[in-house]
């Protein structure tokens, strides 16, 4: 037996990825994506594709995610490894020259389902043997016309904003208190500006974005929204309310106003997030129509 092999695809033979076989209990097969390589049409880039090969045969994998305009990867979304194979999993994973958040995608009910729960469990491990932690664990929504839109009650003016200091601004204004585990964390590295510019950043990123500011009639701030297209598809990219304006449920007045904004541009599907803690947004989808069409815990 030969020893571990850890190297990038390429285009001549990415196919070397497909040959190990996977289940699609957890991962990004649980959204029906095949890895293929943006040269023959899918999301991937060969060299942002790594496998661990013993006797040539691939025991480990992992695909490093970015959009087309990204130069170096924003994820990790895909990573699984043969049976018995953890510890080039972890081998894999240490070697690879990308530090980036893991995305592991996973069913709604991945916890009472036993072989899911093990391979999401295995992956985990794998994950943290290299270097990796926990942050949160996501819902992730899909709305499609199927789900009706949402009534929208008509308390707040809405008026499109693309100047980054006022977006800035209501940006700082929400995340000062904030539920979200990803803006905690930016808090914690470099204080609430740190936390609004990379949601300024998200905004930017974006191939299409329209980001709102929502008023009171008597022109107070409320929050912000952010209908917008991802590469996937269009989103409802972000929703805030302002600490001092929280209690009234507005949150459901901004994702009522991003659905029926991105379905009048068209949209059949509009994607969606929050943290599984953030019980009052979860509510506001549910009270909205928005289905849990998965979860994903962030390994950063």
């Amino acid at each position: 037996m030969t020893g571990l092999v850890i190297r990038a695809l390429t285009e001549e033979d990415a196919q070397l990825f497909n040959s190990l076989a996977d289940p699609g209990l957890v991962g990004r097969a649980v959204t029906g994506v095949e890895y293929r390589t943006r040269a023959t049409g899918g999301d991937y880039l060969p060299e942002w594709t790594y496998v661990a090969l013993r006797d040539d045969k691939v025991v480990a994998r992992a695909a490093w995610w970015g959009s087309p305009q990204d130069a170096t990867p924003l994820n990790l979304n895909w990573f699984d490894f043969a049976e018995g194979e953890h510890d080039a999993a972890v081998t894999l994973l240490r070697t690879a020259p990308f530090n980036v958040d893991y995305e592991l995608i996973l069913p709604p009910d991945w916890r009472e389902r036993p072989e899911a729960a093990a391979a999401a469990h295995a992956r985990i491990s794998a994950a943290e043997a290299a270097g990796k932690r926990q942050l949160v664990e996501r819902l992730r929504y899909a709305w499609t016309p199927d789900c009706g839109l949402p009534v929208r009650p008509g308390r707040l003016e809405f008026r499109e904003e693309h100047d980054d200091a006022a977006l800035l601004d209501a940006l700082r204004r929400i995340h000062s208190d904030t539920l979200d585990a990803h803006a905690l964390r930016a808090k914690e590295q470099g204080g609430v500006d740190q936390a609004a510019r990379e949601e300024l950043e998200y905004v930017h990123w974006c191939p299409e974005a329209w980001p709102q500011l929502a008023f009171t009639p008597h022109g107070e701030l409320v929050g912000l929204h952010l209908p917008c297209r991802i590469p996937s598809g269009f989103a409802a990219g972000f929703i805030g309310v302002v600490p001092e304006q929280r209690g009234h449920g507005y949150a459901y007045d901004l994702l009522a106003e991003s659905t029926h904004f991105l379905s009048e541009r068209g949209a059949d599907r509009i994607a969606a997030a929050t943290d599984v803690g953030n019980l009052p947004m979860a509510a506001n989808f549910a009270k909205a129509g928005y289905p849990v069409a998965q979860k994903r815990i962030d390994l950063v």
